[in-house]
């Protein structure tokens, strides 16, 4: 706090940090004796007021460094840092932490990419596509063709021999 009371604004910095840290910079610093009373004693004890850090190797409460956001080595080991919890150090945190983050960040990349295909197929048909749309169009008409040819040939066949069918088979017998 500033003097006369009055809490000092807070750096841009802290903000990013988001709320623990940030509760951390807006503690008072009488908290900062509370911490140092409670060496020697247990995790639980030392850890129950926020601006604290314990280290388990030399059974130290210490004042969490708000000025890092990482403990450094000379103050306590990361393996045998406590903050918050007693059963989670910081070695295992930021390895927890690295690896969830890397699986959000793969599955975010991952449903941008299914999205972006599914895109890109439902805009249309694509050349290949079409090509091949084209080819079916183009063999069925040559299809209908060779039908039409065909079918004349074999009429002028029938037509030939005798064997071709009229429209109206009663039309025979109305023209005597």
């Amino acid at each position: 706090m500033a003097s006369g009371g009055v809490r000092a604004p807070t750096p841009r910095w802290g903000l990013a940090l988001g709320g623990a840290a940030l509760l951390l910079l807006l503690l008072p610093a009488a908290s900062a004796q509370a911490c140092s009373q409670n060496t020697n004693r247990t995790c639980e004890e030392c850890l129950k007021n926020v601006s604290c850090l314990w280290c388990n190797t030399n059974k130290a409460c210490l004042d969490y460094p708000v000025a890092k956001i990482l403990p450094p080595g000379s103050l306590c080991q990361l393996s045998s840092a406590r903050w918050g919890v007693c059963w989670v150090n910081f070695e295992a945190l930021i390895i927890t932490m690295s690896v969830i983050g890397g699986t959000i960040l793969l599955g975010v990349a991952v449903c941008c990419c299914c999205c972006c295909c599914r895109r890109k197929r439902s805009r249309g048909p694509d050349k290949s596509e079409e090509k091949a749309m084209r080819e079916r169009e183009e063999r069925r008409v040559r299809q209908e063709e060779r039908r039409a040819e065909m079918k004349s040939r074999h009429d002028e066949i029938r037509r030939k021999y005798g064997l071709f069918k009229e429209e109206n088979p009663y039309a025979r017998f109305e023209n005597n």
